[in-house]
């Protein structure tokens, strides 16, 4: 990067030039200025300082048994399903390309480095954000240097997917790198409003005295959106709870006593967070509801709906699994949140789930959102009662099924 424009006249020394007689701070010229050099200062007793962010190589996976441990590379038929998935990744399905995204998360690490690939490939812009998607829920350090060049990206939801995979790495080794290149973004008004905050946002693990610097500078921006989201930061950390740091605690460290603070803490954040941090917080506080009861349970569950909303809202399947357990075990009706989930992310593993349900369900409010719920599933999946899924709950709640029939034919 060079060091600006000699013909932009002015201050020079602190990252303000005038044009047309307007003074006016740009993306570029910032980072010469005493403000930058506190923003780097700060930055550096923060997070170590490294020249860039260093390309992991590929680790060989492990195969394990009872007898003992093989160090090879991944056997034929799990990387004939990876290859599967990632070129599902490029299909026009929107469920199979959920499910695929949803497949090499659990999958996790060994399915990297051939995400990485496709991210870094000409493939459609679609297929690139999923691969980031699936990568976003995998901590794997081989995704940051093609996230961070995804940044850039002419598609802003590729753009937009990516910064959300640099997140969880702007912290620790490797740290100052991606948090430069967010920050520059953040303040860059050639990118577009919702690129800038994202980024602004990814930045927001950061303790006050780091992000200072850049939210100062952020104040007299000529976008509304970000001078409104600078202060909001502003104005956060100068309370005493950082709603990112009570989610990466409940997710690393422990839950909270108080489930209302956790709640909060997710709806102030829980479009912004690392998906697996939210992911963490939904297991973890689904073992504390075990043997709770009355009020208290009913706390902690809204809690794990709110988790799990943040989820549905940005469209990972990772928290399904739940959603449909939480329905096949709960004698009671689930809170409503769960349901709204469902309606985002849900397929045809959850239709037994929701006919179970329906069976149980006594409240007529509850009853007509599981059977919009359940046609919604049938008609996005295409199924017809011949499907295996609709065979085997016509069985097993043949009343049931008859009304969810009707229901999704009406």
């Amino acid at each position: 990067m060079n060091g600006g424009d000699g013909g932009h006249g002015g201050d020079g020394g602190n990252g303000i030039t005038q044009r047309n007689g307007a003074t006016e701070t740009n993306g570029e010229d910032i980072w010469f200025s005493p403000l930058f050099l506190r923003f780097s200062a700060a930055l550096c007793s923060t997070v170590h300082s490294v020249p860039s962010v260093p390309s992991v190589p590929s680790v060989p996976s492990v195969t394990i048994n009872s007898k003992f441990i093989i160090p090879n590379s991944i056997v034929p038929s799990a990387a004939r399903q990876i290859d599967a998935l990632i070129s599902d990744l490029s299909s026009p399905d929107t469920v199979a390309r959920e499910a695929a995204i949803a497949r090499l998360a659990v999958i996790g690490t060994r399915a990297v480095a051939r995400l990485v690939r496709l991210v870094r490939s000409r493939a459609a812009a679609p297929a690139r954000a999923a691969a980031l998607r699936a990568l976003e829920a995998v901590d794997d350090p081989r995704a940051v240097e093609a996230a961070l060049n995804a940044v850039d990206d002419p598609d802003p939801n590729v753009a937009i997917t990516a910064i959300a995979v640099t997140r969880r790495y702007v912290r620790g080794p490797g740290g100052a790198g991606v948090v430069d290149r967010l920050a520059r973004l953040a303040v860059d008004r050639r990118s577009a409003e919702t690129i800038r905050l994202s980024a602004l946002r990814a930045l927001g693990d950061l303790d006050r005295r780091t992000l200072a610097p850049l939210l100062s500078a952020l104040a007299n921006d000529p976008s509304a959106a970000m001078r409104a989201e600078a202060a909001a930061r502003r104005s956060r950390r100068r309370s005493q709870t950082n709603p990112g740091e009570v989610l990466d605690q409940a997710a690393n460290l422990g839950l909270p006593d108080d489930p209302d603070t956790l709640h909060r803490a997710i709806g102030a954040v829980g479009n912004e967070v690392a998906l697996t941090v939210l992911l963490k917080i939904v297991e973890r506080v689904r073992e504390r509801e075990t043997g709770m009861k009355g009020t208290e349970r009913l706390k902690w569950s809204d809690v794990r709906a709110a988790a799990h909303a943040a989820l549905a809202n940005r469209g990972s399947r990772l928290g399904v699994y739940d959603l449909r357990e939480s329905l096949e075990a709960s004698a009671q009706d689930v809170p409503l949140e769960f349901l709204n989930a469902l309606g985002l992310v849900g397929d045809a593993s959850c239709l037994e789930a929701i006919a179970g349900a329906y069976s149980r369900s006594r409240d007529a409010s509850f009853l007509e959102r599981l059977a919009d719920l359940f046609g919604k599933i049938v008609a996005s999946d295409g199924l017809t009662r011949r499907h295996a899924v609709m065979k085997r709950i016509q069985k097993r709640w043949p009343a049931a099924f008859e009304v969810l029939s009707r229901h999704q034919r009406g």
